[in-house]
């Protein structure tokens, strides 16, 4: 298994969300989750929360938190920049646990040259921010990945992201 076509890693990751008990899944509608969108949707013991801007995740998961469930906040990379001032002020201040899954814009074949710049900042940007980053490239990767950091980040109540590289995704063609 070698590529997204091989694989289902959207119902990989639904299937480590159940298995670590995550309730609500905040979400920006985005084509790279849109699959696994669906599945949290279609799930009666989870609630798939939409969003209007990714800096709306931080509340939903912080509320989440305070309420006694786990979460999990999927969005793009150009998502990453709308949200930074969220995830340092309540990550550090409330020192609540932070899953972000994370679609790459602008890496391998990118079409967009809007999405270069976010695509090349994101993983640095949020290790300035104190979370954990990985990235993932290989469908056969994705669900021991997600589910080594999803537990990390309960376990330890840190705040976490796994990057699903375009390579995983497939990079979009603009004519």
């Amino acid at each position: 298994m070698s590529n997204s076509t091989e694989f289902d890693w959207p119902a990989a990751i639904h299937r480590v969300f159940k298995q670590q008990g995550v309730r609500q899944v905040a979400y920006v509608p985005d084509a790279g989750h849109r699959r696994l969108i669906e599945l949290c949707r279609a799930d009666d013991e989870m609630r798939a929360v939409p969003l209007t801007t990714e800096e709306e995740g931080m509340g939903v998961l912080a509320g989440a938190w305070l309420g006694g469930e786990r979460g999990a906040l999927l969005m793009q990379s150009s998502g990453v920049g709308n949200c930074i001032n969220a995830i340092a002020s309540l990550t550090r201040a409330c020192q609540f646990p932070l899953f972000m899954l994370v679609t790459m814009r602008g890496e391998w074949g990118e079409g967009n040259p809007w999405q270069i710049p976010m695509g090349r900042a994101v993983q640095p940007v949020l290790e300035t921010l104190g979370l954990r980053v990985t990235s993932v490239a290989q469908a056969d990767d994705v669900e021991s990945t997600v589910s080594a950091m999803l537990g990390m980040t309960y376990t330890t109540d840190s705040a976490n992201a796994v990057l699903l590289s375009q390579r995983l995704l497939g990079a979009k063609a603009f004519q």
